[in-house]
């Protein structure tokens, strides 16, 4: 049985404790002001990301762009994580770590950044195309975005977390590609990670009963191959076991009286690659 805690405004002192927040008004505007700043930086760095560039020119790039943009990188220094954003190229599932490697020619990348904006964590990423890509890289990309949306679909009140998952694994399995259970969405606030988690895959109808004020990130990662993962030596990187390419999209979404807000939607409608 699921426990849910009344965020009170001005709470500062939230604890990770199992409880689902629900959020009022003064939580849905400072989710807006910092998913604005995070869908503003992935926007910015889109025309960037070319052959030739280096991830660590991408991540410093990040990083003056949300401090310019009134916030500080959450990665920065979380849990020992020394960059402002993660950079997962390929077969890299998750949290690739900035470095002098280059973006080459053919390469699909995600990029992940979280804006703290006035105690709120604004939480996204994006798929990128690196020059020419192949035709089974491009349909890798739009079908994941598409399982996000999907997912976001079923993000309503009275419905249940195991109604995202089973959506979003449904639709990938019928284009028999693999959904990554290792990692999941979760949610934020105030606190960066917190309950509950959003499992990519599922049975309708189980999990906890999602509520108005709620916030959490949907973001399913989805493998050409098979769904295992494993994680490098760095204690970071998420790679596919069978080195198969993968995608992913985040958003961060709250629950409505009616349906959901998506708070980190680009405000220039560079919602999924090709990018103008």
């Amino acid at each position: 049985m699921s426990e849910y805690q009344i965020v009170e405004p001005g709470s500062d002192n939230l604890l990770r404790d199992g409880t689902i927040k629900l959020h009022g008004p003064e939580g849905f505007e400072g989710m807006r002001k910092a998913g604005r700043l995070a869908a503003q930086i992935l926007d910015e760095i889109a025309p960037l990301v070319q052959p030739g560039v280096t991830t660590a020119f991408i991540d410093d790039k990040v990083r003056e762009l949300t401090l310019a943009g009134g916030g500080v990188p959450a990665t920065l220094g979380y849990r020992g994580y020394a960059h402002s954003c993660c950079i997962s190229i390929n077969h890299v599932v998750c949290h690739g770590i900035p470095s002098e490697k280059t973006f080459k020619d053919g390469d699909i990348v995600n990029i992940d950044v979280t804006p703290l904006v006035d105690g709120w964590h604004g939480d996204t990423s994006r798929m990128y195309l690196v020059g020419d890509v192949s035709l089974k890289a491009r349909r890798l990309v739009d079908v994941t975005y598409e399982c996000l949306m999907i997912g976001i679909e079923q993000a309503k009140p009275g419905n249940r977390v195991g109604d995202i998952g089973a959506a979003i694994q449904a639709y990938a399995e019928s284009h028999r590609y693999g959904v990554v259970r290792e990692f999941c969405g979760h949610g934020l606030g105030r606190l960066f990670h917190d309950a509950p988690e959003i499992v990519h895959a599922g049975r309708p109808g189980t999990g906890p009963l999602l509520r108005p004020g709620m916030f959490f990130t949907i973001e399913p990662m989805i493998n050409l191959g098979k769904p295992p993962v494993k994680l490098l030596a760095d204690g970071w990187t998420a790679v596919t076991r069978d080195k198969s390419l993968s995608a992913q999209f985040e958003h961060s979404i709250g629950i409505t009286e009616d349906g959901c807000e998506i708070f980190t939607l680009s405000p220039t409608d560079r919602h999924k690659p090709p990018y103008a």
